[in-house]
């Protein structure tokens, strides 16, 4: 057996994911050595109740509450904690102690990024975060190292599984939210408080991450525009479908080009997508992330984007990278945000809408609403017309869908607004953008 050198490491959190990570180091501990050229001794696992039931065996020994005195002296600390303090506090204590980390925690990136950064980089120590934005994807290294020498232009990712679970069983089966979003939570998919998921929280802090590394702009998370899936119902799944599109909830960061220069929007918010395009093929609670760079063109990045053993792959990945650095020597290699294009409201980006009216029957209506878009700068690319009939058979109102051209997110917001106050409008039944084409 190789005398390998010894590197300490501490892990904060034993969850589903840090139980994982823990019991792979041990099960693993040659072949990991082997790849390092170190060997990775597990020194202690920080949490807050040593005699919590584990989803894995582990030696009560390696167990402590005493977060800061495992931090000493180690030579690596992986954070599996979550939340934001105590892991900011931790987090800073080990890069001002000479440790790299390594950690999965995006919503302490998306919201303390810029200051764990900067620590890291006063004292050459060097932060690792594979699993921070999209589970066991590798799209980190590649936006942060493959793509560096590129241009990136748009990414469109689906990186919240239980979003994804969620409609995609709502397209497939026809099912509705709540009845989906309960066996979500039965399954273990969903939290028994959602919200982070289904309202785009946990979605926003992934984009806000991925879009800072690819664009080399800090992207503060108050600057994402974020739309949650509680809206979505079945009657817009079955319109989707009949149009030839699925709804997936999308992370976009898009580079823009606009008469003062180069500028930035990142936006989470459900979107009708082309059945045709390789993201309508995400299926269940699987994340994927389409790249569009310059030379390189479009690249996708598709896989598990949660679970225990799935998530710790990534995490032991960025451990062994953290080892190899600290074999060969010399300080971390610090975040590139030096280009700090401007990030600009959701207004200011171009796209397209789908619109669906319920109308009064009557002559001379599609003309009304017809009349209204061109007068917002709103132009019509199709339009689908159904009656409504009531329980009694009868109509007297129609069904309006509306597909638009290219246009200002700003425009289109405020021609629906007139749309939804003018005489000949029932009901806004629905808007939703399109993405992907």
């Amino acid at each position: 057996m190789t005398d390998y050198r010894r590197l300490r490491v501490a892990l904060l959190g034993a969850g589903a994911v840090g139980s994982q990570v823990a019991s792979l180091l041990r099960q693993h501990a040659d072949e990991l050595a082997d790849r390092a050229g170190a060997r990775l001794e597990l020194v202690g696992i920080a949490v807050r109740d040593v005699d919590a039931k584990r989803d894995v065996d582990l030696p009560r020994e390696l167990f402590t509450t005493d977060a800061d005195s495992l931090i000493v002296g180690s030579d690596i600390v992986i954070e599996l904690m979550g939340g934001i303090e105590p892991a900011r506090e931790y987090l800073l204590h080990a890069i001002n102690s000479g440790a790299d980390i390594v950690t999965a925690n995006k919503a302490l990136l998306a919201t303390h990024g810029p200051e764990i950064f900067d620590a890291a980089d006063q004292v050459g120590a060097e932060v690792y975060y594979e699993a921070a934005a999209a589970g066991a994807i590798p799209i980190i290294r590649p936006l942060r190292d493959s793509l560096a020498g590129d241009r990136v232009q748009r990414i469109m990712g689906i990186v919240n599984g239980t979003t994804n679970y969620i409609l995609d069983r709502m397209d497939t089966e026809g099912a509705e939210f709540s009845d989906v979003l309960a066996d979500a939570q039965r399954l273990g998919y969903a939290e028994a408080d959602p919200t982070a998921d289904v309202e785009g929280y946990d979605a926003a802090q992934k984009a806000a991450i991925l879009a800072s590394l690819a664009f080399h702009t800090t992207v503060p998370l108050d600057a994402v525009h974020r739309e949650g899936i509680t809206s979505i119902d079945k009657s817009m799944m079955d319109a989707a479908r009949h149009a030839g599109y699925v709804i997936k909830l999308l992370a976009v960061c898009e580079r823009l080009t606009e008469a003062s220069g180069e500028s930035i929007s990142v936006r989470v918010y459900p979107a009708l997508i082309d059945r045709a395009h390789p993201l309508a093929s995400v299926h269940g609670a699987n994340n994927a992330v389409f790249v569009q760079a310059e030379a390189a063109g479009n690249l996708m990045f598709y896989g598990a984007g949660a679970g225990g053993v799935q998530t710790a792959s990534a995490v032991l990945g960025d451990v062994v990278s953290a080892a190899r650095r600290h074999i060969a020597g010399g300080v971390g290699v610090g975040e590139s945000t030096l280009a700090n294009l401007p990030i600009v409201p959701v207004g200011r980006v171009t796209t397209r809408y789908q619109i669906t009216l319920e109308v009064d029957d009557q002559p001379g209506v599609l003309a009304t609403v017809a009349g209204i878009l061109s007068e917002g700068r709103v132009s019509i690319a199709t339009v689908e017309q159904t009656v409504v009939e009531s329980a009694e058979g009868e109509s007297g109102v129609a069904r309006l869908v509306i597909g638009t051209h290219k246009a200002l997110e700003q425009d289109l917001s405020e021609t629906v607004d007139r749309l939804a106050a003018s005489g000949v409008v029932e009901r806004v039944v629905s808007v939703l953008r399109v993405e992907g084409n």
